[in-house]
């Protein structure tokens, strides 16, 4: 009878024959108690883990670093270099304007922690400035002739759980003076300046990549918050020579109706919940001069609401552009209060997206600033505008008329 048969038919509490013990049940092992097995495995890793180090010479165990030499080149031509200084150095792309930052400050700037052979700060440490293209930091040649200085400056950032919001600098630099374009100065066959600001950017891809290629650097772009890969449409925007706004989305008459996004700012939340969701906004990419709305005529028209909201843009260096859509608008009176560079649209270029109307739109925005010798236009980034805005900038100059970045209408109130 097979051994199975046996199992089955022999009683309940019978011996049976002892079967052969496993080889674990064999080995030395087996009779060890758990804890000493795992306390021998712990020790041998760590005797492998401390041999790898000692061998490799490698303290940060692995961790991503970088080992430079760093060399004084003030040497004078000819001379001996002084002797070179060996290190965990930050390099990074970090513009290098204002008065000189120590290394201190730009490792607390950065929020990366530099560690040096002796573990003591190196009071007389050189900055090594490596743009990411390989190229020299902007000079005041660059900036003058449209170039923008790069961003995020570390003097102009502060991190958050939001990410990179902009703050003023502790030598007084403002992202509003940083990062702005320069106008170009008129010449004897110009009287006119007009500036244009392009809004809706960053939400179709294809649309976003037409008006940066199209327009004329002079035409500032403002980019919505909820776009994909902002960080490199706006990088891409600055390369061209555009300058940046953030566009904000506020409350308008017929909210929730009419309802511009997540994280809108409305005259129900308070000041606290208004200026967090402003904060989230502000991280979503680097590099702006500063806000501009998008709806809100019921926001804009209430001083209680509208006011903390525009002392926080100020209270961070930036400035405010009200888009012109609201005649109701208090953002005049109260920039005006709170000391806060800011301007006002004479007209959006595209209420009515036709071609027709829009060129008219154009034709009144041109003689709106030979009338006054300046004006200010919002429009979208529909490729109806854009296409209607590079037709017309191409001819503008011709006709003594010079494009000029928004940045240079946001005037310093002197007063309420």
């Amino acid at each position: 009878m097979s051994s199975a048969s046996d199992d089955l038919t022999t009683p309940l509490g019978a011996d049976r024959e002892a079967r052969k013990p496993s080889a674990w049940a064999r080995s030395p092992l087996a009779r060890l108690p758990l804890g000493r097995i795992a306390s021998g495995a712990l020790m041998a890793s760590a005797a492998l883990i401390g041999g790898y180090l000692a061998l490799a010479d490698d303290p940060m165990g692995g961790e991503p670093h970088a080992v430079v030499e760093i060399r004084d080149g003030a040497s004078p031509e000819g001379a001996a270099a002084s002797p070179p200084q060996s290190g965990l150095a930050l390099i990074q792309d970090l513009p290098r304007q204002g008065p000189r930052a120590t290394a201190v400050e730009v490792e607390r700037a950065s929020g990366v922690d530099v560690m040096r052979p002796d573990g003591a700060a190196d009071s007389g440490a050189l900055i090594i400035q490596v743009p990411q293209d390989g190229s020299a930091a902007p000079s005041q040649a660059d900036l003058a002739g449209g170039g923008l200085a790069p961003a995020p400056d570390p003097r102009l950032v502060e991190r958050t759980r939001y990410g990179l919001l902009p703050r003023i600098g502790e030598d007084g630099a403002t992202p509003l003076s940083v990062y702005a374009r320069p106008a170009a100065p008129l010449v004897a066959s110009e009287s006119t300046r007009v500036a244009i600001l392009v809004t809706g950017l960053g939400i179709s891809q294809t649309g976003t990549a037409e008006a940066i290629d199209r327009l004329p650097g002079d035409v500032s772009l403002a980019f919505a918050p909820y776009g994909g890969d902002l960080d490199r449409h706006v990088a891409r925007a600055r390369e061209d020579g555009h300058e940046i706004f953030l566009q904000a989305p506020m409350e308008p008459f017929d909210y929730p109706a009419s309802d511009p996004g997540p994280h809108t700012l409305t005259t129900a939340a308070s000041a606290d919940d208004n200026r967090d969701r402003l904060h989230w906004l502000m991280g979503r990419f680097t590099g702006y001069v500063g806000v501009v709305n998008f709806m809100g005529g019921r926001l804009t028209a209430d001083d209680a609401a509208f006011r903390p909201i525009l002392a926080e843009i100020g209270g961070r260096g930036l400035g405010f552009v009200d888009d012109g859509s609201s005649s109701r608008t208090r953002a005049p009176a109260l920039a005006g209060a709170l000391g806060l560079p800011a301007a006002q649209a004479d007209l959006v270029l595209d209420t009515v997206p036709d071609p027709d109307r829009i060129d008219a739109a154009l034709a009144r925005l041109e003689t709106l600033a030979r009338d006054r010798g300046f004006a200010f236009a919002t429009a979208s980034a529909l490729p109806m505008t854009v296409e209607r805005i590079a037709a017309w900038a191409a001819e503008a100059e011709r006709r003594g008329v010079r494009l000029t970045p928004v940045s240079a209408t946001l005037a310093v109130p002197t007063g309420g």
